[in-house]
């Protein structure tokens, strides 16, 4: 019996090791965002894996890119979205996640930030911290939508000037 229970923690961590690598999978298997290029690996806290029902998976850094995929692929039939927890980097379901909409830190790919959180006491805190409104996911997707055009009209300033800055370098 004493053997078996020496045995337990060295399983449990291995057990936990193969989980972090597996929930890491995504970001190896869609290394940036099908949409804007970034790094998904950098904007871990941010990222959107979304699964289908046909096996397929589309990987984005942000609710807002993942708003795109889910809109111009209406017709997929969607097994499951997840999120990256803000604090871990994790994945969790987007439906279970507690989300916090606004406040003073900027977002990805978009002025009103969405962030996800696991646990509830997380986004209390970071919105004690920050500002914000606490959401549910059918909100934070809704406030994507609502933001698209000016998201996208400043995502295209800031490229037209990098684009003008690296030309005047050279």
């Amino acid at each position: 019996m004493k053997r078996i229970s020496l045995w337990i923690p060295v399983l449990v961590f291995c057990f936990c090791i193969s989980g972090l690598a597996f929930a890491q999978d995504d970001i190896q298997k869609h290394l940036s965002c099908k949409y804007c290029g970034m790094d998904r690996e950098k904007f871990a806290h941010s990222r959107v894996l979304i699964q289908n029902d046909d096996g397929t998976t589309v990987g984005t850094c942000s609710l807002h890119c993942a708003a795109i995929e889910l809109a111009i692929n209406i017709d997929k039939t969607i097994k499951v979205i997840e999120v990256g927890d803000y604090y871990s980097k994790n994945l969790i379901d987007v439906e279970k996640a507690f989300w916090v909409i606004g406040g003073n830190k900027m977002g990805v790919m978009t002025r009103r930030a969405k962030w996800a959180f696991e646990k509830k006491e997380d986004a209390e805190k970071f919105q004690a911290e920050n500002n914000g409104d606490l959401a549910t996911y059918d909100q934070a997707i809704k406030a994507v939508y609502e933001d698209m055009y000016q998201d996208t009209q400043m995502i295209r300033e800031k490229r037209k000037m990098s684009r003008t800055m690296k030309e005047h370098k050279h």
